[in-house]
């Protein structure tokens, strides 16, 4: 069984250390990095059976390098997790498993994208999934993650690398790093735009003013994005001239063209990852606020760097965002002081208000061990202290003390501790998880074979779509994710799963 704890670590994106190997076991515990997304699953070894292995023997020069961020030893995933598979099939799971509305699916997903592993075997493998794991991880939001798993990889050996890479620094604030990188191998991009942009941050001023001359002269760029090099070069020309119209789909260097000429595009229209510009002191405070909510939603930033900005002063007014924050702030001032009455006041408020925006689970992670130690006399209250927990690392504890005799609360407290089947069903989505509990529950055949032909990183990928299937009302497919989550090993993951199902569905 999996350890029931989960690792929330921050890495500095685009650091000199973005180069070394993955952190051991030992590493990640005495000296944290910085900046990892969400929280990554802290688990043993993942087991698919108890018979003893066979011994397999390869040519080393048949391995590929295992590359990722964190290492196997910490992840419990083996570093042969993607063999036998064809990898343009795990491209196409990578890319579209939905974990939107669950966070232990997120955790999962970020855990299959982060760990160190091998490539499966065959030409242009790696190449094709390094970029389906930096993709996904951009468009989960994850910018800085995918920076540093990329410069880990290698951000110049290919232009499609470079591509991904250039665009994470552009979000993250760490350009100067790939301009560098451009200005001296010019081939790694065909864009005049980088160029122009690059040779400007560089300070070569007369170079991109004439690389723009023969942009306008070759007409190789499209007359909007050469509207905007133009006032970024010269902003002078263009004094108390019309604001630009505002692109309908932006790529990475034209939101920063349009930063740097003081016409900031909204990123909340945009894709996840352009919230990350809006995390940089460059952005207002509710700005940076409703990009961290963001990304926070889908664990691409770790909730105490939402709690940090919650609290980072007075709300500057009522409504919306600033609602969010008087609860916070509200709720934290109580739990501080220890007064239950308090505490119990300002709890559903709260609460309430992460629900608007789908931040329970962060929520629960933030403030459980402080819950954990009081009791709440008011009933309602209580009951709602207790399914929060149930949310946080701390579920399997909090399952021992139920707060009432109710065919719910009796129901999540058995499948907290992994035996749902003992108690009474209180829904037909309930009965659905209860029967992958069960011991003699089947795994689909076509994942079984998967995971005989040592697939297991496109099982466990296919299983999330069944539990995502599941989730939409397949119950048959709920079962049958349960099930094959607990017989690789995921123990944990399927009961949190689990909960995060009923629990945001049925409060």
């Amino acid at each position: 069984m999996w350890n029931k704890t989960a690792v929330a670590a921050l890495f500095l994106a685009g650091s000199a250390q973005a180069q070394q190997e993955p952190l051991s076991v030992i590493d990640w515990l005495n000296d944290p990095p910085a900046n990892l997304p969400g929280m990554v699953l802290l688990e043993p070894p993942v087991s698919q059976s108890g018979i003893q292995p066979e011994v397999e023997v390869t040519p080393l020069e048949a391995l590929s390098q295992p590359l990722g961020l964190v290492s196997s030893s910490v992840t419990g995933l083996p570093v042969d997790l993607w063999q036998n598979s064809d990898p343009n099939r795990l491209a196409k799971l990578i890319n579209r498993v939905p974990v939107k509305y669950n966070p232990a699916m997120q955790r999962l997903l970020f855990t299959l994208l982060l760990s160190e592993a091998r490539a499966p075997s065959g030409p242009h493998a790696g190449e094709t999934l390094l970029l389906a794991r930096l993709d996904r991880l951009l468009q989960l939001g994850a910018a800085d993650p995918a920076q540093s798993l990329v410069q880990l990889a290698g951000p110049t050996d290919t232009s499609e690398r470079f591509q991904r890479w250039f665009d994470a620094t552009l979000l993250t604030g760490d350009e100067d790093r790939s301009c560098t990188a451009l200005i001296a191998q010019p081939h790694l991009s065909q864009d005049y735009a980088a160029q122009i942009f690059c040779k400007a941050r560089r300070g070569d001023w007369t170079s991109a003013a004439l690389t723009l001359e023969a942009a306008h002269a070759l007409e190789i760029l499209p007359p909007e994005k050469l509207a905007v090099l133009d006032r970024f070069l010269s902003p002078e020309l263009f004094e108390g001239a019309e604001y630009l119209p505002q692109p309908d789909d932006p790529d990475p260097l034209s939101f920063r063209l349009f930063e740097a000429i003081g016409e900031r595009l909204p990123s909340a229209p945009l894709p996840r990852a352009f919230a990350n510009a809006d995390l940089r002191d460059v952005a207002g405070w509710k700005a940076q606020i409703e990009a961290a909510e963001r990304l926070t939603r889908v664990g691409a930033i770790t909730p105490n760097q939402l709690l940090g900005l919650y609290t980072e002063r007075d709300p500057a007014a009522s409504g919306a965002v600033w609602d969010r924050v008087d609860a916070v702030q509200r709720f934290e001032g109580a739990l501080n002081t220890g007064n239950t009455q308090a505490i119990a006041k300002t709890l559903r408020p709260v609460w309430d208000q992460m629900r608007k925006v789908g931040l329970e689970v962060p929520f629960a992670e933030l403030f459980a061990k402080q819950l954990s130690e009081i009791t709440l006399q008011d009933p309602t209250a209580e009951t709602l202290r207790w399914r929060i927990l149930l949310l946080s690392d701390l579920y399997e504890t909090a399952a021992l003390s139920a707060p009432d005799k109710s065919v719910e609360s009796q129901f999540l407290a058995a499948l907290a501790q992994g035996d749902p089947g003992r108690s009474p069903s209180p829904s037909p989505l309930a009965d659905a998880v209860a029967e992958g509990f069960i011991w003699a529950a089947p795994v689909p055949s076509d994942i079984e074979t998967m995971l005989e032909n040592g697939q297991l990183g496109e099982a466990i990928l296919e299983t999330m779509e069944r539990f995502a299937h599941g989730s939409r009302g397949n119950l048959v497919d709920l079962t049958a994710a349960i099930a094959t989550l607990r017989r690789v090993g995921l123990e944990d993951t399927a009961r949190r799963a689990a909960l995060n199902l009923l629990i945001l569905q049925g409060t």
